[in-house]
């Protein structure tokens, strides 16, 4: 179907009324970050530095306390996200979740969230979380520095595969290359948990046919759009041929932002979803439809 129109919102403030237009209540995002403040004022470092790593500046758009960002997102429409940490190496995890489910009895919108990592005792602490409520994880291929094949983890896929949670993976190469990066390792762990409820962060940046590929291979694994077609990355060819392949996926492409954390204004990542002109049915599904339906929401 045609998309009615293919102006999305320019800026935050147009993000409601757009919505409205769809005919949805709300937005539902897959891929923002809450985070223990010192664990945040680290990942934040990162990204001030990020300058000379990636050949551009990345500023924070969203530097704000939990409180503001939550007001923000509520101000913007958005009625359900995520509020992902990763963990980066071992011992952290535990640490992390625990703050998660305090931040998820503050805010009931969100996502109960939580991380793991390749470590003895990770299955544990995952069964733990899964009694607790946890409804999603997030694990990060390239800032860990693991292979999703550690047989460390092999027990914890098990788990999330019998419990059919949800597992946002970052394991592009995006948006610089790690040893463990690319489809390859995420191929080899689903030919052994080929039921996993993987949601590839970032379309699977740069390697976006490869997981487009894998994801119209395997009927559990999903995509989110965090950072996909921004002006950000200028004049970039990562996406080609890409688009196309995005219309039989429709029931498993889900909206992420990567808020806070991002240089540009959170309304620009649905104004290039809408930009792609592939219509106001996949609009309303990837915006609040398919996240709904995944996390049960109404």
């Amino acid at each position: 179907m045609a998309a009615t129109s293919t102006t999305g919102p320019a800026t935050d403030d147009e993000l409601p009324p757009y919505l409205e237009s769809l005919g949805l209540p709300g937005l539902f995002d897959v891929h923002v970050h809450f985070m223990h403040p010192k664990v945040l004022a680290k990942v934040w470092a990162y990204f001030d530095s990020a300058g000379p790593k990636l050949g551009r500046p990345w500023p924070i758009a969203y530097r704000t306390s939990d409180e503001e960002r939550v007001a923000t997102l509520r101000a913007m429409g958005v009625r359900h996200y995520s509020a992902l940490s990763y963990a980066h190496k071992p011992g952290v995890a535990t640490f992390m979740n625990a703050w998660s489910t305090e931040f998820a009895a503050r805010y009931p919108e969100s996502l109960h969230s939580a991380t793991f990592f390749p470590e003895p005792g990770a299955d544990a602490y995952v069964a733990e979380a899964l009694e607790r409520g946890v409804e999603v994880f997030k694990a990060h291929v390239q800032v860990g520095e693991f292979a999703p094949d550690d047989p460390l983890l092999d027990p914890v896929w098990a788990r999330l595969e019998r419990h059919q949670v949800p597992i946002v993976l970052h394991a592009g190469s995006g948006p610089a290359p790690g040893r463990h990066t690319g489809v390859e390792p995420v191929r080899r762990v689903l030919e052994r948990f080929g039921d996993l409820r993987l949601v590839i962060a970032h379309l699977g940046m740069p390697e976006c046919e490869g997981f487009v590929q894998l994801a119209a291979e395997h009927p559990h694994v999903m995509l989110d759009t965090t950072m996909a077609f921004v002006d950000f990355w200028g004049d970039d060819h990562t996406f080609d041929g890409v688009v196309d392949r995005l219309v039989p996926l429709q029931s498993r492409v889900l909206f992420g932002s990567d808020f806070p954390n991002i240089p540009y204004a959170y309304a620009h990542q649905v104004e290039v979803l809408a930009r792609l002109g592939l219509g106001d049915d996949w609009m309303r599904d990837v915006l609040w439809h398919n996240g709904a339906r995944l996390f049960g929401r109404p």
